[in-house]
């Protein structure tokens, strides 16, 4: 899965240049807040390995609810790409999208 690069940003991390992307608007599910905010990454210079789609635990920002949700940072992208690497994604090999979903995280550390 190649990210477009129409809309994507540029990221450093740990000397590796990534590309993410948000996507522009919100899918029906994401809208309603049935789902939460995601983004995706891969490697800027290897477009053809595996992509990372994260799930985060807030809703978009532009909800249609109007529900308070933080926009996605650089930060954040920089500490997912890092805690995914961590847990076995291979950005430099092709094969299906690795999913990190921070949300059922946040959920099992809350409880």
């Amino acid at each position: 899965m190649a990210l477009n690069k129409r809309g994507s940003r540029r990221i450093v991390v740990d000397g590796n240049g990534y590309r993410w992307l948000v996507r522009r608007k919100p899918t029906y599910c994401q809208a309603l807040t049935w789902s939460p905010l995601s983004f995706a990454a891969e490697r800027a210079d290897l477009p053809g390995g595996a992509a990372l789609v994260v799930q985060l635990a807030s809703p978009r920002p532009d909800n249609w609810l109007h529900v308070a949700g933080p926009p996605v940072l650089p930060s954040m992208v920089a500490a997912a790409i890092r805690q995914a690497l961590a847990h076995g994604w291979r950005p430099d090999r092709p094969g299906s999208a690795f999913i990190l979903n921070l949300a059922e995280k946040d959920r099992a550390a809350k409880a």
